[in-house]
């Protein structure tokens, strides 16, 4: 199926249902693809919504912001310097704030807050505190450090990103030109669900859906995820005929 613009999408769910603009408003229908987006963003978790942060600690700081947008930390990478060009660097281990606070023996800060700790060095250990996923860098959530740094190491953030909706970008998106079936099937659930029926029709598609999930989850977390020079080629046997 070619791509979809956020035009040709909302056309497309409208002649499927047979429904006109008058009911299927573009708010309505935006409203649909932002949630099909959101479902697809949990059920497969894909490669084009990766990104990297880097920065500098900041000295005597135990805490560092979610990076932009950040949906969930993949890893975190920390240089002996306060380059990430001429330092070696490690990857810290991810654990539970219970740990780190054992770690550290104890925290100085506020009622044993999440900052102030009292042991300094190269941190070693990272743990997730608070909510933030937003568009923007928060102090409401973000990464808890263990020790606390003793100088600007500098680091890199891997991480999930939330994607920009085809709401937002009309022209088009990773899902709207890689994954198009599946954003329409999604949205005529979406649809037939705000339709109230007919219910053979919220099944076919549902399941279509589903369907098409599996099918790009086989790219995304299978042939994505490997190559031949290291995982070999893959073959499917072919059973010869019966003499």
């Amino acid at each position: 199926m070619a791509a979809y613009t956020l035009a040709t999408l909302e056309a497309d769910i409208r002649s499927y249902t047979e429904v006109d603009s008058n009911v299927f408003t573009g708010a309505i229908l935006g409203r649909f693809i932002e949630n099909v987006e959101n479902r697809i963003l949990y059920d497969l978790p894909m490669d084009s919504d990766r990104k990297m942060a880097t920065g500098n600690f900041a000295v005597d700081d135990n805490t560092i912001n979610n990076p932009a947008g950040a949906l969930f930390i993949r890893a975190v990478e920390v240089f002996d310097s306060t380059s990430a060009v001429t330092g070696n660097s490690v990857f810290l281990q991810k654990k539970d704030v219970t740990y780190l606070r054992e770690y550290v023996a104890k925290l100085t800060g506020p009622a044993g807050g999440l900052t102030g700790q009292d042991v300094t060095g190269q941190p070693k250990y990272y743990a997730m505190f608070g909510g933030a996923t937003g568009l923007t860098d928060s102090t409401s959530g973000g990464l808890l450090l263990a020790p606390t740094p003793d100088t600007t190491y500098a680091f890199r953030i891997y991480y999930n990103s939330l994607p920009t909706s085809l709401v937002t970008n009309t022209s088009g998106t990773y899902l709207s030109r890689y994954f198009a079936n599946g954003l329409l099937y999604g949205c005529l659930t979406e649809a037939f669900g705000y339709l109230k029926g007919p219910m053979d029709m919220l099944t076919l598609y549902e399941n279509k859906y589903k369907q098409e999930v599996q099918k790009f989850a086989g790219a995304q977390l299978g042939r994505r995820r490997r190559d031949d020079y290291t995982d070999g080629t893959i073959r499917i046997p072919v059973k010869s005929p019966s003499p």
